[in-house]
């Protein structure tokens, strides 16, 4: 979910190099197309909004048409620095990360409870560490997604209906996400893409890309909340 571009777009080719058979959806069908014309053996495609209220319909479409779903990837998601918090970006930020991401990754557990088993995989950030100044809904968003995601596990392993959960949490990835931003560090998304691929492999529950990042999301935690919001983030 997610697989027109930036991260989504770069684990989806990936593994159809790898031979998976991989069901792509987004938004934008043209970016899908180009998937399924280099591998037509392999990747099926689907325009799925996140947003829209049939969205998890059309994923039980996309799954017949595969014949199957033993993972579920979720890679949609928005975010903008908003230091002037324009209601609007902040409001579209909470509905894709937030609501669609509900709706989809209950979609997933759902699918995964009727067939006693299964994988969702989910990308969220190290901005969910700590509250960003800069973009206040996608820090609030993220941090979200990661609780959401242990509680589905701690479900699934109460229940004992085998789903696994992999909580993948990247630094700042050079994705048209952040093009226009000046953030430091930033990661190469095919890169990024290998380390979240071997993540799913090993049935990671939480993954932090890269070790740079599991440094600096550590010292982070480790932050008092006085000397937290006198750093200069927004100067970013």
């Amino acid at each position: 979910m997610g697989a027109s571009s930036g991260i989504g777009r770069e684990v989806a080719r990936l593994l159809l190099q790898q031979g998976w058979c991989v069901g792509v959806a987004a938004r934008r069908i043209e970016r899908l197309d180009e998937l399924c014309s280099a591998f037509p053996q392999l990747a099926v495609a689907e325009t799925i909004d996140v947003t829209s209220q049939n969205a998890a319909e059309r994923l039980r479409t996309l799954i017949d048409r595969l014949g199957g779903m033993d993972i579920y990837i979720h890679s949609s998601g928005v975010g903008w620095q908003n230091v002037t918090l324009d209601a609007e970006l902040e409001i579209c930020t909470v509905v894709t990360n937030g609501v669609g991401f509900t709706r989809m990754v209950n979609a997933a557990f759902q699918y995964f409870r009727e067939q006693n088993g299964g994988h969702i995989v989910a990308i969220s950030s190290i901005a969910g560490t700590k509250g960003l100044g800069p973009a206040p809904s996608y820090s609030a968003t993220k941090a979200f997604q990661n609780t959401y995601l242990e509680s589905l596990e701690q479900l699934s392993c109460n229940l004992r209906l085998g789903i696994c959960i992999t909580d993948i949490r990247p630094g700042f990835v050079d994705t048209p996400l952040i093009e226009n931003a000046n953030y430091p560090l930033k990661l190469n998304s095919q890169d990024v893409a290998r380390q979240i691929v071997k993540a799913i492999v090993k049935k990671r529950h939480v993954c932090v890309v890269d070790w740079r990042y599991r440094c600096l999301v550590a010292i982070w935690r480790m932050l008092p909340r006085w000397l937290w919001r006198k750093l200069p983030l927004c100067n970013m």
